[in-house]
């Protein structure tokens, strides 16, 4: 079964409370996506007119690899802004849970049927690729859910993006309900999920055990409020936990990671999975005696994979084995076993007192200090850079 991804940084990344693109960023993160064999981009709404329709009318002129798609309204006019901009393949989004048709909409069940028919037959006579997105289909009754999917089928839709609006599935629902859908409707699903729960790549993984064929992220699970599935935790998932390689160059993921952090202004947790910049780092002595040993003892993939670096840190925990690698490989020098744990029992006294790990200028000042009540004559420490 071949997989796609769909990534929707530029557009419900962009949706984040409080961030914003400048059009030169959207063009670039548009170029590192498809950079990194990014199958999918989908790129904003054309309807809102302005900065936001020239920067999808620039992305398309780029003729860039991926399929870039436009998000509308199941409405004429949003459509023909859409064909404006030049796309081809356009979501035709609206809502199918009842809280949203009565509350939202406040229309009823047959005018949404009535609309997402209509709009996708307009759609498909200017020979456009559509996906139906069913909004809060995770709330949505399930037999309204396959009518729903069944008449945006019969329009000529080409796939069904399933969206878990606000991320109150989990994974062994998420499996029921799209296995459900594929079973009675037949048609390709595309998985949209939210991470208010914290399950946002979980289910997406989930529904594509159940099949779909599809899955939306975005750069670092940037989205409306605890954001989408992320890019980076998807592909790594599929990779090496279901053995599916999406043919993604994995080695530039921190790259991006770090572009869009920086220019949404969202500052990455050092622990975020995957691209944090913790993730390769290393201090308990245990640990760190296991990964000199053989790195996959406690790295389930190397740093390298994706674009990143092994850390080797000093600190409250560290063992003996992290001081004669930190100086030996770091430093240039072999300390006796004696003088090594001198310097170990005073980097945790340091490191306790200043609540984290050392900075190699301070390893340097334990080891002037220890040399020189010794009065030993060792090499200076050479640190690099």
């Amino acid at each position: 079964m071949s997989l796609f991804i769909d990534d929707t940084t530029l557009r419900d990344g962009e949706q984040t409370a409080g961030v914003v693109f400048t059009n030169e960023e959207k063009v670039h993160i548009a170029r590192m996506l498809d950079e990194i064999g990014i199958h999918e981009i989908e790129v904003g709404v054309p309807a809102m007119g302005g900065d936001e329709m020239a920067a999808i009318k620039t992305i398309i002129a780029l003729g860039l690899r991926p399929r870039i798609l436009t998000w509308n309204r199941p409405v004429i006019s949003d459509i023909d802004c859409s064909l404006e901009c030049g796309t081809r393949a356009v979501a035709l989004s609206i809502s199918v849970s009842d809280i949203h048709i009565q509350h939202k909409l406040r229309q009823s069940q047959e005018w949404v049927l009535e609309n997402v028919r209509k709009a996708t037959r307009y759609a498909k006579s200017h020979d456009l690729y559509v996906s139906v997105n069913a909004e809060d289909a995770s709330r949505a009754d399930p037999e309204f859910l396959t009518r729903f999917a069944q008449n945006a089928k019969e329009a000529g839709a080409d796939r069904l993006r399933f969206c878990d609006t606000v991320g109150v599935l989990e994974p062994f629902r998420t499996y029921e309900a799209i296995r459900r859908l594929i079973e009675e409707v037949g048609l390709d699903i595309e998985m949209h999920t939210h991470d208010d729960f914290g399950m946002a790549t979980a289910n997406a993984i989930a529904g594509i055990k159940a099949g779909a064929r599809y899955v939306n992220t975005t750069v670092n699970g940037l989205g409306e409020r605890a954001g989408n599935a992320c890019l980076a935790e998807v592909v790594m998932a599929l990779k090496h936990i279901e053995k599916i390689d999406l043919g993604i160059d994995t080695t530039r993921l921190r790259a991006i990671s770090q572009y869009v952090a920086e220019v949404a202004r969202r500052p990455l947790p050092v622990s975020k999975a995957i691209t944090g910049d913790s993730i390769f780092a290393h201090e308990s002595g245990i640990h760190v005696d296991g990964v000199l040993k053989h790195p996959r003892t406690y790295e389930a993939f190397s740093p390298e994979e994706v674009g990143a670096e092994r850390q080797i840190l000093v600190g409250k925990h560290s063992g003996s084995h992290t001081i004669h690698f930190k100086f030996a490989n770091e430093f240039g020098i072999d300390l006796p076993d004696d003088l090594a744990h001198e310097i170990l029992a005073r980097a945790r006294a340091m490191a306790v007192k200043r609540k984290r790990a050392l900075f190699d200028k301070e390893l340097a000042l334990i080891y002037q200090e220890v040399c020189k009540e010794r009065h030993l004559d060792l090499p200076p420490l050479r640190i690099p850079g």
